[in-house]
């Protein structure tokens, strides 16, 4: 039974679902930044879904940051699944610019977190980026 792993359930809020994948995003305000969670249990590396499941994580994948680059108009689009912290496989992607408070390094470690100001401001960052996903993606939003 997949059930999300708690630091990202904590670090993270749930936009919704992909056929495959969760669609969360950090709550972090320093960089519009969501992430896929392919909904399979004891996955830790991509190479270990199944054929069907790595293509379907990767047409998510390509949908979103289509709608990322729609969306928020970023100089540079970092997808990324490192799993170092969080065993779980769960690909970032995360908008960058060259004005953001960690370019051109990586975002990890570099600045604190920031919140967003309240959940309104969070849910206006959440709200560009799903209402640019293509409608062929296969998304479901958390109501």
């Amino acid at each position: 039974m997949f059930q999300l792993h708690p630091q990202l359930a904590a670090d993270c809020v749930t936009l919704g679902t992909f056929p495959l994948s969760q669609l969360l995003m950090l709550r972090d305000a320093n960089y519009p930044w969501f992430l896929l969670v392919p909904a399979r249990s004891g996955i830790g590396e991509i190479h270990h879904l199944v054929e069907a499941d790595r293509q379907q994580l990767l047409h998510e994948s390509v949908c979103l940051s289509q709608a990322i680059e729609q969306a928020f108009k970023p100089d540079k689009l970092n997808v990324a699944a490192l799993g170092n912290m969080v065993p779980q496989l769960h690909v970032h992607h995360i908008a960058r610019y060259r004005t953001d408070p960690a370019w051109p390094a990586p975002v990890w470690g570099r600045v604190p977190a920031s919140a967003y100001t309240d959940d309104a401001a969070m849910m206006t960052v959440a709200d560009r980026l799903t209402g640019a996903l293509p409608l062929d993606a296969g998304f479901t939003p958390i109501p």
